[in-house]
């Protein structure tokens, strides 16, 4: 049935701009689901399914403006370049039908002279919704859209300067770290670049050592680069700096042995048990625990690891205090042995009960002293102890389209705990291994609140699931090994003018720009939202900075300073023409996420709709002397809707789809605590076709061509019998092999003489090594478990999480699940519960027009 929705307009014709915006998604009526409203009359011929057709499309009645007609409507441009002149380009978009662009989307390139370009910092590191900051608030509220920034603090870098100095230079008043964007009055002088004080230049800071030369301050390293790292002295040291300390909660329940982790688990952890991150005070330890706790004396002296058992969950003590947790290297001998033999002690266990509570209660005991990184690994409800659950899910609720309950925690319990573990510098990670429902809303608490990571493998099992184990192996391999940060602090300064009001990521606020990271991993990122309190009038240039003040896994005080430079801008159109349509995306993907916990999802969702018709309307109102028809976006903004109806068919927020509660919470889990990128990654997957690959417009790496096929809009019109198409979803990727798709490629590619012989479910790790075309191959790892051309270019070795492939064939049925999930990433097509593309910008005309 083909239906429309309709939302009434909270912004009147009269309403005045300039006012305080009301807060995000304010003032609109809910939003039903599509299916349970009745058809609008439809002139157009557009199909159901979203697909775009000449007939679907309005036309224009006038001619669009010339770029001189839209400057005038606009108030002038100020000397924006080309590139922002572009930027502004009205897109109608219910007439345009290609919109993406060939390529991965760059983040807009702020409009700054080519010295403060090259020094800025990357934007995979520090990211702004606006690269052309308004001067005012009223500025700001009549352009309708967010500011904030996406940080990615502590990514992984092939290159960081690492400065070590006696003498680190900050501002005496805002305690700035010096940076590329600070001015220098003469060789003594300099002027910060946030509140705008004079400071003395250090003597020491007179000689470079990069040159080796003395009188050039303006060429030390901290000057020329907007990313730093330095080697912190005494001074910022409470304490002296605490080892790698590693613990380990393992649940060893009747359904934990059923599902085959811990097989993986200890196999895994005996392998990288040299490439942790640490030193030679390195020290780890092991906590298991059903319906009794299970600690593990390691000490040295030792001939075999012995265990002690705590039967009283109701008053947890720790048996001895000197070998619990143990120095690695003394100790090896003796960890190599319990993992070697863990497994088998609990392989006849008949006990299904989970005293999670207690176990985390003995791990907070375990390492007050100390502070370091508790992973804790669990597989089902806890129904012993403290911080027991009940289940709180409706089976029949999940594809309800009243709204979804239960997405806070049932109790205070684990982010208390997650409080007090942070005061201690205690990271909590956590692993939920678990098919049936676990209340991972209140599990996830002692996570987020103690700055840790969560991972979520809700059909793990070692017979029924073998793909998921092994992607949990490669996870858990990388979680092991990854670089690690203990006992972090992170502040956010701005220009004087801006202020911070909101953050968004894992972690405890400790004052108003503070945030406690008990832990610091390169794979989380934070988001904040700003405001302007105060005219910028005065300056053309507004500097971000963020430090992160940590300690290294060798014991050394570190910090990493990223600052961002962006010009300050008094037209309405530098405004538009700087907007980065993808930040915008992943910080309002953040509010809403807020706002579904806060109030509803249905609010969160109503709040979305309005950010794209707010933002449309602004600017329509803006050239609205220009008269045009249809629904006109700026070239800078073109892709919003898209991305906000993307945005309403994910798992964290969708309705009317059958949902379980913990993956919608763990999909929240991910937006509030992922990087850009990788969160616009799942929200729009990248679609390529892979069977007409060549070398046109081929990179050329390492003596290697490495194809740069096409992105395809996420349709199921782009799909053909005779094709080849591989979507990746971030953590994902699906290949869908056409009935007639070519038998070279399928031999070549997966080893299999024709589409007829393609093993059904057949599911693989991004190694295909049968290929007998290493072009597509080299291309396939580039795009997957290397660099994503923007998001790894710094680490070309590393990757975020291991890749599972999903290979369907169509038109078989043998493979339903994957080719479910495949098209539900279409997110251009219509489905029973939510709008096709063309319907939802069909939708924002009508909300526009109210």
């Amino acid at each position: 049935m083909f239906v429309t929705l309709f939302l009434e307009s909270s912004i009147p014709p009269s309403a005045d701009m300039t006012k305080q915006a009301p807060p995000f998604g304010y003032g609109y009526p809910s939003m039903q689901p599509a299916y349970q409203q009745r058809p609008s009359p439809r002139t157009d011929s557009s199909p159901s399914h979203g697909r775009y057709n000449q007939t679907g499309y309005q036309h224009l009645s006038q001619p669009f403006p010339n770029m001189s007609q839209l400057s005038a409507a606009l108030g002038g441009l100020s000397g924006v370049p080309e590139l922002e002149v572009e930027a502004l380009r009205p897109v109608n978009l219910l007439q345009e039908r290609n919109l993406l662009p060939h390529r991965p989307l760059d983040a807009p390139e702020p409009n700054l002279n080519a010295d403060l370009k090259k020094a800025n910092c990357s934007p995979d590191t520090f990211r702004c919704t606006l690269t052309n900051i308004p001067q005012t608030q009223a500025l700001l509220n009549k352009a309708r859209l967010p500011l904030g920034l996406l940080l990615h603090p502590f990514r992984d870098l092939a290159q960081l300067p690492v400065i070590t100095s006696s003498t680190i230079v900050r501002c005496r008043s805002c305690r700035t770290y010096i940076n590329p964007f600070v001015s220098f009055l003469d060789q003594r002088r300099w002027k910060c670049s946030l509140c705008y004080r004079v400071n003395d230049v250090p003597d020491e800071f007179m000689y470079n050592p990069v040159t080796r030369s003395y009188g050039e301050p303006h060429k030390r390293p901290e000057v020329q680069n907007s990313t730093v790292e330095f080697i912190a002295s005494s001074d910022y040291m409470l304490r002296p700096p605490q080892p790698a300390v590693y613990l380990f909660v393992l649940d060893v329940s009747h359904n934990a042995v059923d599902a085959g982790y811990l097989d993986v688990f200890c196999q895994t952890l005996l392998e990288n048990l040299d490439k942790m991150p640490g030193d030679t005070r390195t020290r780890v330890g092991f906590i298991t625990f059903n319906s009794t706790i299970h600690f593990y004396n390691l000490h040295e002296s030792l001939s075999q690891p012995q265990m002690l058992v705590v039967s009283d969950i109701d008053d947890i003590f720790i048996p001895t205090h000197d070998s619990l947790l143990v120095n690695l290297k003394e100790s090896r001998a003796l960890v190599r042995v319990l993992l070697t033999s863990l497994p088998g002690m609990f392989s006849q266990t008949r006990e299904t009960h989970s005293a999670l509570g207690p176990a985390l209660q003995a791990a907070y005991k375990l390492m007050s002293s100390t502070g370091g990184r508790v992973s804790v690994f669990q597989t089902q409800l806890p129904t012993l102890g403290a911080g027991l659950l009940q289940s709180r899910e409706d089976p029949n609720q999940r594809s309800s389209t009243k709204g979804v309950q239960h997405l806070g925690p049932a109790t205070d319990f684990y982010k208390k705990l997650a409080l007090d573990c942070s005061g201690q510098q205690i990271g909590v990670d956590l692993f939920l291994l678990s098919s049936q429902y676990s209340d991972l809303a209140s599990l996830a608490c002692v996570s987020k609140y103690s700055a840790g990571s969560i991972f979520y493998y809700p059909s793990l099992h070692h017979v029924h699931n073998p793909a998921q184990l092994d992607k949990f192996q490669k996870d858990l391999e990388r979680y092991l090994t990854r670089k690690i940060g203990f006992e972090a602090v992170m502040r956010i300064r701005c220009t004087k003018g801006l202020s911070i009001h909101t953050f968004h990521g894992n972690f405890f606020v400790r004052s108003t720009d503070l945030l406690s990271l008990a832990n610091v991993n390169p794979d989380s990122g934070f988001a904040v939202q700003m405001s302007i309190e105060e005219s910028m009038a005065d300056t053309s240039l507004a500097c971000f900075q963020a430090a992160l003040l940590y300690t290294s896994s060798k014991g050394k005080r570190r910090i990493r300073v990223h600052t961002l430079c962006l010009p300050v801008v008094s037209q309405l159109s530098d405004v538009y023409a700087g907007a980065d349509v993808q930040a915008i995306t992943c910080l309002l993907a953040n509010m809403a996420i807020d706002r579904s916990i806060s109030s509803s999802l249905s609010d969160a969702r109503d709040a979305l709709v309005n950010a794209v018709v707010d933002s449309l309307s602004a600017y329509k109102n803006t050239v609205s002397n220009l008269q045009q028809s249809g629904l006109i976006a700026p070239a800078s903004l073109c892709l919003f809707p898209l991305y906000v109806l993307a945005l309403l068919k994910q798992k964290a927020l969708r309705t009317g789809t059958s949902t379980k509660l913990d993956e919608r919470v763990f999909a929240m889990c991910e937006f509030k605590s992922q990087p850009l990128q990788q969160i616009m990654r799942t929200v729009h997957p990248d679609l390529y076709r892979l069977d007409t690959i060549s070398d046109q417009g081929a990179l050329h790496l390492n003596d290697c061509i490495v194809p740069q096929p096409h992105l395809l809009h996420l349709t199921a019109e782009k799909l053909t019998r005779e094709g080849a198409f591989l979507m990746d979803c971030g953590s994902v990727f699906y290949m869908w092999i056409g009935k007639c798709c070519n038998d070279m490629f399928i031999r070549d590619v997966l080893g299999c003489p024709n589409h007829a012989s393609i093993p059904p479910n057949m599911v693989t790790n991004g190694h295909l090594t049968n290929s007998k075309r290493p072009s597509f191959f080299i291309f396939f790892e580039y795009q997957s478990n290397f660099n994503r051309m923007y998001m790894y270019s710094d680490n070309m070795h590393s990757f975020l999480f291991h890749m599972l492939i999903h290979f369907i064939t169509s038109p078989r049925r043998d493979d339903a699940s994957a080719k479910t999930s495949f098209f539900q990433h279409l997110v251009e097509d219509r489905s029973e519960s939510a709008f096709s593309y063309y319907e939802f910008l069909l939708h924002i005309q009508q909300q526009m027009t109210k």
